[in-house]
C-alpha cells in the first residue's frame, strides 16, 4: 500500500462502501428495481424500461442488443455510484436460469444480495436457487416485495411462504396499505410513517409521521376501513414477536423484508436508505494465507468475470476485479499465481454497465475493471506478495452440448477468435476431439440459451455468421489428473472422449446408462463433474 495514506483513510473507505448483487425469479422487476436506485442515487437522470419503446431510453444495465430486443437480462454488470457520502457497487446478475453460472460468480463478489419477489408470485424456481447459494456462502439478504400496485398475495401469506420454502426467518420493515387497485402505500413500523402512493403523476409526497398504528390520525390520512385493516396486521406481527436482529441478518439467518413499487418510483428511496443502513461493508475474504481482512494494508483480489466488446468503440476485453483488502493504485505492480510472476495493472477503469473511466485508486469492494490481453482468467487472484489466493469460483456442469461452424469459410479466422474469446468469459465451454481435431469444436453449455447469445455475439461483434448442430449428450465427465489412459477405456453408445482448451479431458455421454457403462467396464477409472484444478 502507498505510503503516503493518511492512518485512517483506508477503515473510512472501507466503512463508506456497500456492494451488493440484486437477485429474482424473471419478470419480478430485478431491472427496473435497479433502475430506480440509480435513479434516487443521482447516477442516472431518467430511468429506463427493460421492454423500451422505440421513444423511451433502454435500461442502463441491459445494453446487449439480445437483453434490449427480448427484455431480458442475460449478462451481469457492475454499476458503482455515489449516495449519501457513500459508494455502492451494485452487481446486477441474470435472471433468467440459463445464464446462472454467470449470476453465481458475481455472488461470489458481493458482500449482500437484494432478493426481488413478485407479489402476486411469490418465490419461484429461480429465486429458490439463487437464495439458496446466498445462504451457502453466508450472504446476508435484503427482501424487496415488489409490484404492491398490482393484485398481490396477501402479505401474510408471502412472509409465510417465504419462511417455509427457504427455511429462514423473516421480519417485516415496513407493512403496504392495500394492494392493486387499492393500494394507498406502505406504514414504516418502526419509524412510525405511513408513506402514500400517488397513482397520477410523479410528484412526491413527505410521509405522514404519527404516534403508532393506534394514532387516530392515521384514519383520517388512510380511510377508516384501511386503518382498521392495519391495526390488525399490527395486532398479528407484534404478536409473532418478529423484531430485526442485525447479528442474524449478517450471518445470513434472518431476512428483512420490504414492501413497493419499483416501476412507480415507490418504496424505493427507503429501500436505498436501508441498504445503506443494514447492507455490511466489504466482508473479509477466504483465501491460502486465512481470512483476508479488508482493512490489511496490501491490496488483493480477484477476477470475476471476463467481457469482451463491452462497448464497440474499444473492441476489447475487460477484466473485473473485485477489490478484498488495501488500497488499489493505478501502475501497481501485483504477483499472479497463476503465472507464478509480478504483473503491472495498467489501464484501471471504474465501470458503469458499458461505460468506463480512468481510476486512480481503489478500496475494499470496489469492482475494477482492467483491459486483459489474456492474462486473466475467471478466477486469478493477486495481491502484493506472493502466495495468496483466494477460494476458487464455482463452476457448473454442462448439460446442452452442439458443434457450432462458420457458415462462410472466409471467416474462419474471426470465429476462431470470437469463440475463444467468449470461452474466456465463460459464455461457453469449448471442448475438442481428443484425436486433435479443431476444425468443428464442441460447444458445452448450462442452459440452451447460451447457444443463442453466443451465435448472436458472433454475428454481432465479430461479423460471423454460424450454423449449429444440436448434439444427443447430456453429460460431461472429467477425468482426473491421475485419471486412467483413454486408450484403456472402454465406451458404450455414443460417448466420446474430448479435451478442452487446457488439455483436460473429458467423456461426453448421452445418457446415464452410458456413463455406468463405462464406469463399471473401465476398473480404477474417477470421473468427475467438472475439470481438474
Amino acid at each position: 500500500m502507498s505510503n503516503d495514506q493518511p492512518a485512517g483513510a483506508l477503515a473510512r473507505e472501507v466503512a463508506r462502501r456497500r456492494t451488493f448483487a440484486i437477485i429474482s425469479h424473471p419478470d419480478a422487476g430485478k431491472t427496473t428495481l435497479t433502475e430506480k436506485l440509480l435513479l434516487y442515487g443521482g447516477a442516472i437522470d431518467e430511468a429506463g424500461s427493460v421492454r423500451a419503446r422505440k421513444n423511451q431510453r433502454r435500461a442502463t444495465s441491459d445494453y446487449m442488443s439480445m437483453e434490449q430486443s427480448r427484455g431480458i437480462s442475460i449478462n451481469s454488470t457492475v454499476l458503482q455510484f455515489e449516495y449519501d457520502g457513500h459508494c455502492l457497487n451494485l452487481l446486477d446478475t441474470p435472471g433468467h436460469q440459463d445464464f446462472s453460472e454467470d449470476t453465481y460468480r458475481t455472488l461470489h463478489a458481493a458482500d449482500c444480495a437484494v432478493m426481488v419477489l413478485d407479489g402476486a408470485k411469490g418465490i419461484e424456481p429461480q429465486t429458490r436457487k439463487l437464495f439458496h447459494v446466498c445462504r451457502n456462502r453466508g450472504i446476508p439478504i435484503l427482501g424487496f416485495i415488489n409490484k404492491m400496485d398490482q393484485p398481490s398475495l396477501d402479505p401474510f401469506e408471502l412472509l409465510d411462504q417465504i419462511e417455509k420454502e427457504l427455511l429462514i426467518d423473516v421480519v417485516a420493515m415496513n407493512w403496504p396499505i392495500g394492494d392493486g387497485p387499492t393500494f394507498q402505500g406502505v406504514y414504516d413500523l418502526h419509524a412510525k410513517m405511513v408513506h402514500r402512493f400517488e397513482r397520477m403523476g410523479n410528484a412526491k409526497k413527505a410521509p405522514d409521521r404519527v404516534s403508532g398504528i393506534d394514532d387516530p390520525t392515521l384514519g383520517d390520512t388512510i380511510g377508516a376501513s384501511a386503518w382498521a385493516q392495519l391495526k390488525e396486521a399490527g395486532e398479528l406481527l407484534d404478536s409473532a414477536g418478529s423484531e430485526f436482529d442485525r447479528a442474524r441478518f449478517l450471518d445470513g439467518n434472518l431476512v428483512p423484508i420490504y414492501f413497493g413499487s419499483a416501476v412507480n418510483n415507490f418504496g424505493v428511496e427507503p429501500f436505498l436508505r436501508a441498504i445503506l443502513e443494514l447492507a455490511p461493508s466489504p466482508t473479509p475474504k477466504r483465501s491460502t494465507q486465512g481470512m483476508i481482512e479488508p482493512t490489511n494494508e496490501e491490496f488483493t483480489g480477484f477476477v470475476f468475470k471476463i467481457q469482451a466488446n463491452m462497448d464497440p468503440r474499444h473492441r476489447d476485453r475487460l477484466a473485473f476485479l473485485r477489490v478484498c483488502s488495501g488500497r488499489f493504485e493505478k501502475d501497481m505492480e501485483v504477483f499472479h499465481p497463476r503465472l507464478g510472476r509480478k504483473v503491472r495493472m495498467t489501464r484501471p477503469h471504474r465501470l458503469f454497465a458499458r461505460d468506463r473511466e480512468t481510476v486512480e485508486a481503489a478500496y475494499p469492494g470496489d469492482v475494477i475493471g482492467f483491459v486483459n490481453p489474456g492474462l486473466f482468467r475467471i478466477g486469478d487472484s493477486v495481491a502484493e506478495s506472493e502466495g495468496v489466493r483466494f477460494d476458487a469460483i464455482p463452476r457448473f456442469n454442462a448439460e446442452h452440448f452442439a458443434r457450432l461452424r462458420p457458415a462462410r469459410v472466409d471467416r474462419r479466422k474471426q470465429f476462431e477468435k470470437g469463440i475463444l474469446q467468449l470461452e474466456e468469459e465463460g459464455v461457453v465451454q469449448l471442448l475438442f476431439d481428443a484425436d486433435g481435431r479443431r476444425c468443428e469444436p464442441i460447444l458445452a453449455v448450462v442452459g440452451e440459451l447460451q447457444f443463442d447469445v453466443l451465435q448472436t455475439r458472433l454475428r454481432d461483434e465479430y461479423n460471423v455468421e454460424t450454423t449449429l448442430q444440436r448434439l444427443s449428450y447430456r453429460m460431461a465427465r472429467w477425468l482426473s489428473v491421475e485419471g486412467k489412459v483413454p486408450d484403456t477405456l472402454h465406451y458404450a453408445g455414443n460417448s466420446i472422449l474430448v479435451e478442452n482448451s487446457h488439455g483436460h479431458r473429458a467423456i461426453l455421454f448421452s445418457d446415464k446408462w452410458e456413463l455406468d457403462y463405462v464406469l463399471k467396464n473401465s476398473v480404477g477409472l474417477h470421473l468427475g463433474e467438472t475439470p481438474p484444478g
